[in-house]
Parts: C-alpha cells; sequence; structure tokens
C-alpha cells in the first residue's frame, strides 16, 4: 500500500528567472555564433541553452487550494505536493493533479431484499473527499469509479442487514433507526474505502420505500398496526378512567353496587369510552304498570 509523501517544490519565480537567464544566454551565444560563424558554438552551446530553457519553462506548474499535485519520475514516486501556490519542478516529473475538495455523491436508486426478504427501493448521498493522494492515485484504478462501486456494495448489504420497519419490537430497523443505519452505512463505507485513500465524512439515505409490487400490502399492514397501536392506548387510558371512577364512587359514599352493577357499569362507560361514535344514553324514567 503506497503512502502519501509530503514535498516541497522550488519556488516558479526562480524557476522562471533560470528560464529567462537560460533563453538570453542562448540568444546571445547564437548571435555569437551568427557574427563569427562558429557553427560548432551552435551545436555545443546555444542549442543546448535554448533546450535547457525550454525545459525549464515546462517544468513550472500551479497548486490550486484543495488541491494537490502528484509528482512522478520516470514510474517513480516522488512526492505529493499540498501547498498552493506557483512551483517549479524537475521537467520529467509527470504531474497528476488530484482534488482534495469535499464532494458528495448521489446514488442511483437500488431496488434489494431487505433483511426480512421484502424488495425495497433505496439510495444514499456519501459525502467524501481524499485522503491520501498516493493511495487515490496508485492503489486503486479510478478512486472515483472506486467510490461509487462501493458506495452502492454497501448499500446493498445494509439493506439486507435491517428490516424495513420492525412492528414487534424496538430493534434496529432502516426507517425507524436514521441515525444508527446512517452510521453504519458510513462506518462501512470507510472502511471500503480506506484502500483508496478516501475519507467518508457523512453516509445517510436519501431514499427508501417499498417496491411497488408490495406497497399496497405493506401499507395496510402499517396502517393496521397504527390501528391497533391508537386501540391499545384508548383501552388503557379507558381502564384507568373506569378505575378512578369506581374508586372515586366508593370513596365518596355516593352509591354502593354490587359485583353486577359494578360489571354492568364497567361495561357502559368502555362502550362510551371506547367506542368510535359518541353513545346514545337511554334515560329510564320508570317502569311500565298494566
Amino acid at each position: 500500500m503506497t503512502k502519501e509523501r509530503q514535498v516541497s517544490a522550488m519556488s516558479g519565480a526562480l524557476g522562471l528567472t533560470v528560464c529567462i537567464a537560460l533563453a538570453i544566454a542562448g540568444i546571445v551565444s547564437f548571435i555569437h555564433v551568427i557574427s563569427t560563424g562558429q557553427v560548432l558554438l551552435l551545436l555545443t552551446l546555444t542549442s543546448p541553452l535554448l533546450i535547457l530553457s525550454v525545459l525549464s519553462a515546462a517544468g513550472m506548474f500551479t497548486v490550486q487550494p484543495n488541491q494537490a499535485v502528484v509528482l512522478i519520475l520516470f514510474g517513480t514516486y516522488v512526492g505529493s505536493v499540498r501547498r498552493s501556490g506557483w512551483w517549479w519542478t524537475n521537467p520529467f516529473n509527470t504531474r497528476k493533479r488530484v482534488t482534495l475538495r469535499v464532494r458528495s455523491l448521489n446514488g442511483h436508486m437500488i431496488k434489494v431484499n431487505d433483511h426480512a426478504g421484502n424488495p425495497v427501493e433505496i439510495a444514499a448521498v456519501v459525502v467524501w473527499r481524499v485522503l491520501d493522494t498516493a493511495q487515490a492515485t496508485f492503489d486503486v484504478e479510478n478512486y472515483e469509479d472506486f467510490v461509487t462501486v462501493q458506495s452502492e456494495t454497501a448499500v446493498r448489504h445494509l439493506a439486507s442487514a435491517y428490516p424495513y420497519d420492525e412492528y414487534e419490537s424496538d430493534a434496529i430497523s432502516l426507517r425507524g433507526s436514521t441515525d444508527k443505519v446512517s452510521e453504519f452505512l458510513r462506518g462501512e463505507l470507510q472502511e471500503r474505502l480506506h484502500t483508496a485513500g478516501v475519507e467518508v465524512i457523512e453516509a445517510r439515505l436519501s431514499h427508501l420505500a417499498y417496491a411497488p409490487e408490495i406497497a399496497g400490502a405493506m401499507l395496510q399492514r402499517q396502517q393496521a398496526a397504527a390501528i391497533i397501536a391508537a386501540r391499545q392506548r384508548i383501552v388503557d387510558g379507558a381502564v384507568g378512567m373506569v378505575e378512578m371512577a369506581l374508586d372515586r364512587l366508593a370513596k365518596n359514599n355516593v352509591v354502593r353496587l354490587d359485583d353486577e352493577r359494578k360489571a354492568a357499569m364497567v361495561s357502559n362507560l368502555l362502550v362510551v369510552l371506547c367506542g368510535e361514535r359518541a353513545a346514545t344514553p337511554v334515560l329510564n324514567t320508570g317502569t311500565l304498570t298494566p
């Protein structure tokens, strides 16, 4: 595994000065050759000076903020220049620019089965940047494509590791545990992209839904679960209110009820409190005599 080695290039102003000096020396030498007619001097002095001047000019380069330049000399890694500015290096060094800016990957929506086997549609947004320019340049073929492929692989593994929703317990689910799922995704991506010298800053799901073929059935299941949960809350509250009413009646000696009348009262109160519609009371105004 290649590790980044930062190097300091020479100032571009110094390189320009050397380039101009060589060019002036070459021109003066050429004028001297023309005036004296010494052809041998043209080959031994003038031509090398002009060639060195051109090569010196080719060794100048610039580095923008949040950018690095990887230097390679005849297949050997020389180092990386991270400091922004105008620099001069060996003209035979191959220079590859690598951006260090923070970038985001908006992953494509993919269809995959969750932990329970239900087909879901899922996509993620990954915020990342290059941390090691040498690894990004030499250890993978193309680090941008590598990030794209590994992100999709991590999202598929995430979807298969957790269910879309958990109805019976508080276990981790894709829909109900967003923060934990995002942290799991970021950790797995960081492990996968470490080879490419990439740092994953954030990874979150941008789309999550059941596949169209089961979306209707799952919607009914969610509605049923919501209705059951609401009914449970209503029943718990109604039982508490009935207990409170019986306790208050007994404490204040408002009326004495036997077990049969208590059962009837509990039944009536539960019907009133748990019913979806308002109760219609029947008033007993007396008994009918023949």
